[in-house]
């Protein structure tokens, strides 16, 4: 790529989860802050029922809080290594390529888009991305198997269980027994493969345990129960780089209500963000170390948000977990904490996008010998 080229960016946003409009919501903002000087920008949006659509006019699209294919052209995602968006001239022939992309920025919440399914889909195209790979995507966005890879890296957490769906449907009895002998209350309910605290309930007795099974059964084969740790700071650290990660200040959210839910992060802006946190530099610098130690754990690449708590009596420190592709919207966290330390949204983007291509290089020189 010639120095004075621009970088073929594809804003991949929406999705299919139920974190859709978060990811529009992160789109916009970064496609406001993207330097045009730098960057060719190529927006494509993946509706809730899975279609995929290039944009034609950027702002009406981002602004509508959601991907409306109406009036938009359907494409889909070369996968045979050319790194290409191809139109699609009807429901059963491709046509003209329509853009080429150096680099794909993801920035997709939940399952279908930070789970490793879209990132395995790039791998296959042979195109660069902004991110982890699948299997780093795969374990963070599972949260029963990144709590079996914290345990075996020795990083403090709460006591949990796991349950499946079909579990709580065929043995509830059973299933409460267990729980309240193993856990006692309060707990946490929560989908494993959701994120912006979707389907999460803390629990404080048998029947709000029952509707809290119940709903996040609603959104996942897999749930995980988590005794609440009380008395606690919640903080969180950003995470950037790829095999040597950097670990941002350490950041403390006040919940508006008695845990941090989605309301909170999305829509009643009552939670408040202390950055950075006002805990000893020992524990800041411990808790950066689990950060960047749990990233590497799971196999994260580019970037990460890691969620701690801190008993307030005595500063232990447990993890919480790993969000592989955090929010960028302007209260989301991730950015903020690289700001406070040093690092402005625009270069953060930069940085990203940087690490996604020297990642895509690596990948390159791999030799595979028959």
């Amino acid at each position: 790529m010639e120095a004075d080229q621009k970088i073929r960016v594809g804003l991949l946003y929406g999705g299919r989860s139920c974190e859709h409009e978060v990811s529009v919501t992160s789109a916009r903002c970064i496609y406001a802050a993207l330097d045009p000087q730098k960057y060719e920008i190529s927006l494509i949006g993946i509706s809730k029922s899975g279609q995929w659509v290039l944009a034609d006019e950027s702002v009406p699209v981002l602004d509508s809080g959601t991907v409306n294919p109406a009036g938009q052209t359907e494409v889909s995602m070369d996968y045979i290594g050319a790194g290409k968006i191809i139109a699609r001239a009807d429901k059963s022939a491709l046509s003209q390529s329509i853009a080429e992309l150096d680099v794909i920025f993801p920035i997709l919440h939940g399952p279908y888009g930070e789970d490793g399914t879209v990132q395995g889909l790039m791998e296959l195209a042979g195109i660069a991305y902004v991110g982890s790979g699948v299997t780093g995507s795969a374990v963070g966005m599972d949260k029963a198997v990144a709590k079996a890879v914290f345990a075996a890296e020795n990083i403090p957490q709460s006591e949990y269980l796991v349950v499946r769906k079909h579990q709580w449907q065929t043995a509830r009895s059973a299933v409460i027994t267990e729980i309240e002998r193993a856990l006692g209350y309060p707990i946490f309910v929560k989908p494993a493969n959701l994120g912006s605290s979707v389907g999460i309930s803390k629990v404080k007795n048998t029947d709000e345990l029952c509707q809290a099974m119940d709903l996040a059964a609603k959104f996942d084969l897999k749930l995980v129960i988590e005794r609440s740790m009380e008395n606690c700071y919640e903080v969180e650290v950003s995470v950037l780089g790829n095999d040597q990660p950097q670990a941002s200040t350490v950041g403390e959210i006040v919940p508006g209500g008695e845990f941090y839910d989605y309301d909170d992060k999305y829509i009643n802006n009552l939670s408040q963000a202390i950055i950075p946190a006002d805990l000893p530099a020992s524990v800041i610098e411990k808790i950066q170390t689990y950060a960047m130690q749990a990233f590497l754990a799971v196999d994260a690449a580019g970037l990460a948000r890691v969620d701690f708590f801190v008993r307030r009596d005595n500063y232990s420190i447990y993890i919480n977990e790993i969000n592989t592709m955090p929010g960028f919207t302007p209260i989301s966290m991730y950015p903020k904490l690289w700001e406070a330390s040093g690092i402005s949204y625009s270069e953060l983007l930069d940085r990203l996008i940087q690490l996604g291509l020297e990642r895509r290089a690596q990948m390159n020189e791999k030799k595979i010998v028959l």
